[in-house]
């Protein structure tokens, strides 16, 4: 069966979100541990944890199929060692919420060298991630999402993905987000049989392919190679219903699962997810 689920919000509560994602057509989902936009780290409400981790067994979602995705301030490529050291701390206490939710993959964009050069900026992010692993359970995965091919940005390419990977010490705990929106933005057309076969066939020659964990499943509101990294609901983009029904048709795709980062409600997402369906 196809695990498929949205960025579901935790306003009401870690414990509420498996039965959010359950009424929307989800078996799986995405969430922040935290308000994305600030550094501090609220700990998590007594009993909490405890009732989350009983409501996805009720609801039948498997943990290892969730996604934590990391705050927007964090980047490990920073040249500016006061953003960098607090990338790292963030990053650090971020983890351990995952682990304290029993989730093992938690989701982080590389960052940006801001102009410091992309070797730099890889040596950055690799000792960044050394640090962090040092201070945290090994009973979570660190994923590094591909990005939008623009600015500073790390991470547009699976060379670039590649050489982190095999540039950090304990590798054994890096896997790599496949993000559909980004990707388009960096010229991986997979509206085309032959653009799906290349991208499988660079994930597997940088990395290699069962280091991919997750899917960001994601429609462009720009074309091919814009670099503006906007998302749009499935079918309505520019990647569009064909593109998603020859991306889908891949065995190596559908068996990993797929999380909407679309605009909108939990209605918009409930929409969403029937239309990917109705593809497969």
């Amino acid at each position: 069966m196809i695990k498929i689920g949205a960025h579901m919000a935790i306003t009401k509560g870690f414990s509420k979100v498996p039965e959010d994602s359950f009424n929307i057509g989800a078996n799986t989902f995405q969430i922040f541990v935290h308000s994305p936009r600030v550094w501090a780290v609220t700990p998590i409400k007594p009993n909490d944890d405890v009732q989350f981790k009983e409501n996805l067994k009720k609801y039948c979602i498997d943990p290892q199929d969730i996604l934590v995705h990391s705050g927007y301030l964090i980047n490990l490529a920073s040249p500016k060692d006061d953003m960098w050291e607090k990338s790292i701390n963030s990053m650090i206490n971020e983890i351990q919420l995952c682990s304290q939710l029993g989730i093992k993959y938690f989701n982080v964009h590389p960052g940006s060298h801001l102009g410091e050069g992309e070797e730099f900026g890889i040596n950055r992010i690799a000792k960044a991630l050394d640090t962090i692993f040092k201070k945290t359970s090994p009973d979570t995965t660190v994923l590094l999402e591909n990005t939008a091919q623009k600015g500073g940005n790390i991470g547009y390419s699976f060379e670039q993905l590649g050489k982190i990977i095999k540039t950090v010490q304990n590798n054994s705990r890096l896997g790599i987000t496949y993000d559909t929106c980004h990707g388009f933005d960096s010229y991986y057309d997979i509206r085309t049989k032959d653009g799906v076969r290349k991208l499988i066939s660079e994930i597997e020659d940088s990395m290699g392919f069962d280091r991919l964990r997750m899917i960001h499943l994601n429609d462009s509101k720009f074309d091919l190679g814009a670099g503006k990294d906007r998302h749009e609901f499935i079918g309505k983009g520019f990647i569009g219903i064909e593109g998603f029904r020859t991306f889908l048709s891949f065995d190596e795709i559908r068996k990993i699962p797929l999380l909407l980062e679309t605009p909108g409600n939990d209605a918009d997402h409930a929409n969403d997810i029937m239309t990917v369906k109705s593809l497969l």
